[in-house]
């Protein structure tokens, strides 16, 4: 198979087991039955805009060429800071996406990662995001009315715990699970001035306690490293190993590990 990379497409079944399919150009390879078998990647030299098609030197914003990445909303500030969101300013890049991405329920959720973790999502990305950042459970605990209240309560939660997983400690293993029911009880309690005054500026209904149970998350794994090495396709252009596992959206061999989100818009050769 060859085309262009973009993230792999997750799933998960009624055990909690992730599943995972490759994206490549048109096509798509299911990744599961792959594991502890060799497999090659080869990456040609170019590099395409997930957004425009028209081929780039560099990738910027995961995958955009440059014009793309300073012109989108979706590559903007705002998004990695949605505290910062300045639509209200009338400055937004795409006023139309902002309305359908950034101005629909989100939430905040609790995972266990690399350790104790607090983040927000659209609640069309439940549990993708989870699987996305290799987190073995998550549990949302507020359900609010936009990616800019959300984004403001994290900001007070992360003051608590982190709000960035490691992923070199992620793809390690796995940490052992945690009571994350307790965890949202003691972190909203603590943040709780903050969400009464997001609620006296925005109304009592934009943010909404949640009442949920932890969903786990077993990730395909035979085996994990003991050092953690990242392969960089722009120095090595071909990754020739055994398939060990796979975590997040990272593809796990038995000499290094790869990004593959970080590659989007790369074109390879797929073989196994």
């Amino acid at each position: 198979m060859q085309g262009t990379l973009r993230k792999m497409r997750t799933g998960l079944d009624e055990q909690g087991l992730a599943s995972y399919r490759l994206p490549i150009g048109d096509s798509e390879i299911a990744l599961n039955p792959l594991i502890g078998k060799p497999v090659k990647l080869i990456f040609s030299g170019n590099i395409y805009c997930c957004n425009c098609g028209k081929k780039t030197k560099k990738s910027y914003s995961e995958g955009h060429c440059y014009v793309c990445m300073q012109k989108l909303a979706s590559c903007d500030m705002c998004i990695l800071k949605p505290e910062t969101c300045h639509y209200d300013q009338g400055t937004c890049r795409e006023p139309e996406w902002g309305d359908s991405h950034c101005f629909v329920p989100h939430f905040v959720y609790l995972s266990n990662t690399s350790g104790l973790k607090v983040g927000i999502t659209r609640h069309t990305q439940i549990p993708t995001r989870w699987i996305d950042q290799g987190a073995t459970q998550g549990l949302p605990i507020l359900k609010v009315a936009s990616r800019k209240i959300s984004g403001l309560i994290e900001v007070e939660i992360a003051k608590l715990v982190a709000d960035k997983t490691h992923w070199q400690a992620m793809l390690k293993g796995n940490n052992a699970n945690m009571d994350l029911a307790a965890e949202a009880v003691r972190l909203l309690a603590e943040v709780a001035p903050v969400i009464a005054e997001v609620r006296r500026q925005y109304g009592e209904d934009a943010v909404q306690e949640l009442v949920s149970q932890p969903q786990p998350i077993v990730f395909p794994v035979s085996e994990f490293p003991t050092k953690v090495k990242s392969f960089n396709l722009d120095k090595e252009p071909l990754i020739d190993a055994v398939l060990t596992g796979i975590k997040g959206q990272y593809l796990i061999f038995d000499t290094g590990v790869i990004n593959i989100r970080k590659y989007t818009g790369y074109e390879i050769s797929f073989e196994c």
